[in-house]
C-alpha cells in the first residue's frame, strides 16, 4: 500500500447522477499548482490486497536503464503541455520505487531538474518498502535529491505482514524507518489497519510503536478487499464493521492527543508537515503523470484535460518506440467539472474556500451550488461562511464513493 498517491480520480464510465450544466463554460484565469507524478510499476512481488499498477520482477529483472530512458522521453514529449510553468512537488509511485538503484535515481531527478521549471523549495517524495533498502541506500536517495521518505510499513505485527504478503517483517520495518529518519526530515510511515484476524488492542500496538519512532506524517488506511486481488478471490476473515470502527476511532484519537492533524480522509501530519503533492491533488492542482500506467489532469486556456500512459511496463517501453505515450486524452466537460472537484476537495477535513471552485474549474459558484443544496440536506457536508467542510457522515461516504473511481 503506499501513500495516497491513489487521489488522482479517474475518468469513469458510470456516474452518480449529476445536476445539468447550465449555460457555463469553463474558462480558466489562471493555471493551477502544477505537480509531476513518475510511476515505477515493478514490486518484489506482488501483495494480496494491492490493486494498484504493480508487476512482479521477473527472472530478466527490471530493465532500469530503458525505463528511465522511457520517462526522460515521456517527459520531453509533455514539455509543450506545461511551458513556462513550475513544478512544485514530485511523487515517484509505484511499485516498489526503491528498487531503483541511486545511480538510475539520479539519473531521472537530474533529467528533471534539467527540463522543468523545477521550484527550487520543491518536495520530492520517493516511495520506499522496508524489505528493499538499507541506511547506505537512503542516503544516497537523499544525496540524488529526493527530501520526503514515504515508507510502506502497514503493521509491525510478524503474523499480520505474513498475511499481507509483505517481505519484510518487523525488525525490518522498525530499522527502514529509523534509518528514513536518519536521514529524512520529512517521512511518512504507512499503516494499515481492520488486517485479517486483526484485534484492537493489536491495532492499538502497531501505532504506538508507529508514534514512538517520531515520524513527520502517518498515513493510516482501512484494508479493502479490492476487486481484482488475490484477497477478493480468497477473502480473508477481517474484523467486523464495529470493530472497524472502534480500531478507526482509536486512531485518530490517539494521533489526535500526539499532536497530528488529521488533515485528510487518511492522512494525519505533525502542523505544517502534510504531503504537499497530495494536498495539490485534493485542491484539484494539476499534475503531469509520467511512468506505465499514470494518471495525468492538465489545465490550459482550451479546457482541462485528463491523460493515461500504456498501463503494462512492456507496452509502455514498446510507446517509447514511436512516442505514443498518451493513450487517452479526454476533455472533462462543464457538466463533469463540479463533481469531480467536490470528489477532491471534500477530502480534506477542513474542507475548502467558495473561491477555490472557480479558481481550479473556470466555474462560476453557482455551477456547483445544486450539488451542494442536496449534500447539505444529505447531511454529507456544512457551510461555514465561505468554506465548505464534510462531515463525519460525509467523509465516510465520500471514501466508500471514491474508491470505485480510483484507477487500477
Amino acid at each position: 500500500m503506499s501513500e495516497p498517491r491513489i487521489i488522482p480520480i479517474a475518468a469513469a464510465p458510470a456516474r452518480p447522477a449529476q445536476p445539468a450544466a447550465g449555460p457555463w463554460e469553463s474558462r480558466l484565469t489562471a493555471s493551477p499548482p502544477l505537480s509531476l507524478y513518475v510511476h515505477y510499476p515493478w514490486c518484489v512481488r506482488k501483495c494480496p490486497y494491492c490493486d494498484f499498477n504493480s508487476h512482479a520482477v521477473k527472472d530478466e529483472g527490471i530493465p532500469e536503464a530503458a525505463y528511465i530512458e522511457a520517462l526522460i522521453a515521456d517527459l520531453e514529449g509533455a514539455l509543450p503541455q506545461i511551458w513556462g510553468r513550475r513544478v512544485h512537488s514530485i511523487f515517484i509511485g509505484g511499485g516498489t520505487p526503491s528498487l531503483m538503484s541511486p545511480e538510475g535515481l539520479d539519473t531521472l531527478l537530474t533529467a528533471i531538474r534539467m527540463r522543468v521549471q523545477l521550484d527550487p523549495l520543491a518536495e520530492i517524495t520517493l516511495e520506499a518498502n522496508p524489505g528493499t533498502v538499507d541506511s547506505g541506500r537512503f542516503k544516497a536517495f537523499r544525496e540524488a535529491g529526493v527530501n520526503r521518505l514515504s515508507v510502506g510499513i502497514q503493521s509491525f505485527d510478524e503474523r499480520h505482514l505474513k498475511a499481507l504478503g509483505r517481505i519484510h517483517g518487523r525488525a525490518d520495518a522498525i530499522a527502514a524507518a529509523e534509518a528514513a529518519l536518519t536521514h529524512f526530515d520529512a517521512v511518512n510511515l504507512d499503516l494499515m489497519y481492520a488486517l485479517p484476524g486483526q484485534t484492537l488492542a493489536e491495532a492499538e500496538a502497531d501505532l504506538a510503536t508507529a508514534l514512538a519512532l517520531g515520524p513527520t506524517h502517518l498515513s493510516c488506511y482501512h484494508l479493502t478487499l479490492e476487486p481484482n486481488t488475490a484477497f477478493a478471490a480468497n477473502p480473508p476473515e477481517v474484523p467486523d464493521p464495529d470493530a472497524s470502527a472502534d480500531m478507526q476511532d482509536h486512531i485518530e484519537g490517539r494521533l489526535g492527543d500526539a499532536g497530528y492533524i488529521h488533515y485528510e480522509t487518511s492522512a494525519f501530519a505533525r502542523p505544517n508537515r502534510e504531503c504537499r503533492h497530495n494536498l495539490n491533488y485534493w485542491t484539484f492542482g494539476d499534475y503531469l503523470g509520467i511512468g506505465a500506467g499514470a494518471h495525468g489532469k492538465l489545465s490550459s486556456h482550451e479546457g482541462i484535460v485528463r491523460e493515461t500512459r500504456p498501463k503494462h511496463p512492456a507496452a509502455y517501453l514498446a510507446a517509447h518506440q514511436d512516442g505514443s505515450f498518451v493513450q487517452e486524452r479526454r476533455t472533462i466537460g462543464a457538466a463533469e467539472l463540479p463533481f469531480e472537484f467536490m470528489m477532491n476537495a471534500l477530502r480534506l477535513n477542513r474542507g475548502f474556500p467558495k473561491r477555490l471552485f472557480a479558481e481550479r474549474t473556470g466555474l462560476p459558484f453557482e455551477a456547483a451550488e445544486a450539488g451542494l443544496i442536496k449534500a447539505r440536506a444529505e447531511g454529507l457536508i456544512e457551510v461555514d461562511g465561505e468554506t465548505i467542510r464534510p462531515t463525519t457522515r460525509g467523509r465516510h461516504f465520500l471514501n466508500e464513493l471514491l474508491m470505485r473511481f480510483l484507477p487500477a
